[in-house]
C-alpha cells in the first residue's frame, strides 16, 4: 500500500516510521524541513503525568483574571475575540467536571503509553541519548498554588497511578539550590525529557530515511484527488498514493476545509527563548510553574523557557506579551542570565474544544486520514499516534481503543 503523509513534525514522522515498519510505501511531505514547526519549539516533555488535559477556567477567580487579560498563563487580542467565541464556548462546555471527567479516560489511554512509546523509537533511532530520565517538577509559590498542585497530583495517582512524590520547600532546595523563593514542588517520576526536541525528530526522520523512506518539500494545497487515490508533483514527477493522512498540526484544519471537512481547529500559540545562566548558576531538572503559565528546561542550547497560551487571530504577528511576563516571572526564582536570541520562536499548538486529538480515517473515504488537533501534548502523544493510525489502516488490532478520537464527532 502507498502512503502520503502531509505533515514532517512529531506526528508525521512516527507515522511514517510506524507505517514502514509495517511493510508500508510511504512518502512523507512538508514545506519545510522535518521537524521545524511546532515539534522545534515545545517545552521537550514527555508527560507521563498528563493524564487530565488542559480545561478551560471555569472558577470565577480564574474567569476574572483571564478576563481581564492579566495572567501570564494566558494573553488574547481583543480583535480575535469575535471569532474565537464559538470554540472558546464548545471548550467551556466540554469542561465541566463531570464532561472532562470521562474526557481524561481517552485522554491518559495515549499519555500513558506515550513514555514507552518514544524509548521504543529512540532504541532503533539510536537517539536514546537525547531522553533522560529523572521526571520533571511542578513548582508552586504560593498556598493557592500548592492547592492545586497537590490535589492534580492526589487525582492523577487516584485515578490512574501515576507515581509522584511531593516535597517541600527545603526538600525541594536540596534538588535545585539555584532556585528560590519556592514553597514546593511535585515531582513527576515517570514523566522524561528531552535535550532537544528538534533533534528527536530528526532522529526519528532519519530511522524512516534510512530504512528507504522518501520526503518531499511540497505544499499540501498541491495534493489533488485522482482517480486511484492522491499525487502531488515532485521534482522527479508526480508521485501518486493510495491513501493520504494529514499530520499538519496547527495547519490541519485550514487543508481540511479545502478538502469539505470543518473541524473546529484553533491554534493556540506559544514562544520560546534560551536562555545562559552564569557559569555557577545551574538548572538540574525541568519545572512547571502553573501559576505563571512557563516551563524552564535545560537543554542543548540553554534554559528554555516556554510560555503559556496566546490566542489571536491567524494572520497576526507575534506579540512581546508572552515572553516578557514570562521571563519577569522567571527571573523571580531563578537568574537566567543572558537571551541567546534577539526575538523568541513562536509556534502554534493545535486545539479542538473537546480537549483530544482527531486520529482516524475521514468518515466518508476509505483513503483519507486524520492525525493532529493534540493541543498541549503533541510532542508526548506524536509516537502513539503514529502507532495508533498505523495499527487502524494496516488492520492490526489498535493499541488504545480509537472511538474517542473519531474525525466524525465533528459534523464534517
Amino acid at each position: 500500500m502507498s502512503i502520503l503523509i502531509l505533515g514532517a513534525g512529531i506526528v508525521g514522522v512516527s507515522t511514517a516510521v510506524h507505517l514502514q515498519q509495517r511493510g508500508q510505501d510511504v512518502v512523507l511531505v512538508d514545506c519545510q524541513a522535518p521537524g521545524m514547526g511546532a515539534s522545534f519549539g515545545n517545552a521537550g516533555m514527555i508527560h507521563g503525568e498528563a493524564v487530565f488535559p488542559l480545561p478551560f477556567p471555569r472558577k470565577l477567580h480564574e474567569l476574572l483574571e483571564f478576563g481581564l487579560n492579566r495572567t501570564p498563563a494566558l494573553h488574547y487580542h481583543l480583535r480575535a475575540l469575535p471569532s474565537l467565541a464559538p470554540f472558546l464556548a464548545r471548550y467551556w462546555w466540554h469542561s465541566a467536571p463531570a464532561r472532562h471527567r470521562i474526557i481524561a479516560d481517552a485522554y491518559a489511554a495515549l499519555t500513558m503509553r506515550a513514555r514507552q512509546a518514544h524509548l521504543d523509537l529512540a532504541s532503533a533511532a539510536a537517539a536514546g541519548d537525547l531522553i533522560l530520565e529523572g521526571g520533571c517538577y511542578t513548582i508552586y509559590r504560593t498556598q493557592r498554588g500548592a492547592h492545586a498542585a497537590h490535589a492534580e497530583a492526589e487525582q492523577a495517582a487516584a485515578h490512574f497511578d501515576i507515581p509522584y512524590e511531593a516535597l517541600d520547600r527545603d526538600a525541594y532546595q536540596r534538588r535545585e539550590p539555584h532556585i528560590r523563593d519556592v514553597q514546593g514542588a511535585i515531582h513527576w517520576q515517570d514523566s522524561l525529557t528531552v535535550s532537544d526536541p528538534y533533534k528527536v525528530v530528526q532522529a526519528y526522520y532519519e530511522l524512516f530515511r534510512h530504512r528507504g523512506g522518501t520526503y518531499i518539500q511540497g505544499r499540501a494545497e498541491e495534493i489533488r484527488a485522482v482517480k486511484n487515490g492522491w499525487q502531488i508533483a515532485s521534482a522527479d514527477g508526480p508521485v501518486n498514493a493510495e491513501k493520504l493522512v494529514i499530520a499538519l498540526g496547527a495547519q490541519s484544519g485550514q487543508f481540511s476545509r479545502m478538502l469539505g471537512y470543518r473541524f473546529p481547529l484553533q491554534p493556540k500559540r506559544g514562544y520560546h527563548l534560551h536562555y545562559t545562566p552564569d557559569t555557577d548558576v545551574q538548572l538540574n531538572h525541568t519545572i512547571i510553574d502553573r501559576e505563571n503559565g512557563f516551563s524552564l528546561a535545560p537543554m542543548r542550547q540553554g534554559i528554555r523557557l516556554t510560555t503559556g497560551i496566546e490566542f489571536a487571530r491567524h494572520d497576526a504577528g507575534p506579540s512581546p506579551v508572552q515572553i516578557i511576563r514570562a521571563e519577569k516571572s522567571a527571573r523571580e526564582i531563578f537568574a537566567l542570565g543572558t537571551a541567546e536570541q534577539a526575538a523568541p520562536w513562536m509556534g502554534a499548538r493545535p486545539c479542538l474544544p473537546d480537549m483530544l486529538p482527531v486520529i482516524g480515517p475521514a468518515p466518508d473515504r476509505d483513503n483519507l486520514w486524520f492525525a493532529f488537533g493534540h493541543g498541549h501534548q503533541g510532542f508526548t502523544m506524536g509516537p502513539v499516534t503514529g502507532q495508533l493510525i498505523a495499527e487502524m489502516i494496516t488492520g492490526e488490532k489498535p493499541v488504545v481503543d480509537p472511538s474517542p478520537y473519531r474525525p466524525e464527532r465533528f459534523p464534517v
